[in-house]
């Protein structure tokens, strides 16, 4: 409203998923991470086939300042990485990365009215010259990497 009422100069972004280190605790790969390194089992939600594309938090950064820097005044810029699974392939990876096995899946009951699939069109975003340049097993590893190697951030009884 601001922009179109008073011409202020503002971008929006539109982001996916984001992970990474440093992440709220209660999101869902730090949540399952977290879990997995102090030997616990992680909630799956319903048959875990909910889709989600996953962006890794510096590539997400680096699309915002590119759309503040180069964007169309106005213009609304959607940011994914292309990196679509199902919350079951997600948990399979994490599983791997953390030394657990399918066992430590507690599967739950969905929620009612939970979205089976999130996903953007990046096109615009992409316009103006930005791709992530993590892919997502690099990244999920490092991110499974930094908060094995900071439990003090995470793990109240470290």
């Amino acid at each position: 409203a601001y922009h179109a009422t008073f011409d202020l100069p503002v971008v929006v972004t539109r982001s996916t998923n984001n992970y990474g280190r440093f992440q709220f605790p209660e999101k869902v790969i730090p949540l399952f991470v977290t879990r997995l390194l102090a030997g616990g089992n992680v909630p799956l939600y319903g048959d875990g086939g909910n889709v989600r594309d996953w962006c890794h938090v510096d590539d997400n950064c680096d699309a915002i300042d590119l759309a503040l820097r180069s964007g169309v005044s106005g213009g609304v810029y959607n940011v994914g990485a292309g990196n679509e699974m199902t919350n079951l392939d997600l948990t399979g990876r994490l599983l791997s990365l953390c030394g657990a096995d399918e066992s430590s899946i507690d599967y739950v009951e969905d929620r009612l009215g939970h979205d089976r699939r999130y996903s953007v069109d990046t096109a615009r975003i992409e316009a103006l010259g930005w791709f992530p340049r993590r892919g997502l097993d690099e990244g999920l590893a490092e991110t499974v990497a930094w908060y094995r190697d900071n439990p003090g951030w995470w793990d109240r009884g470290a």
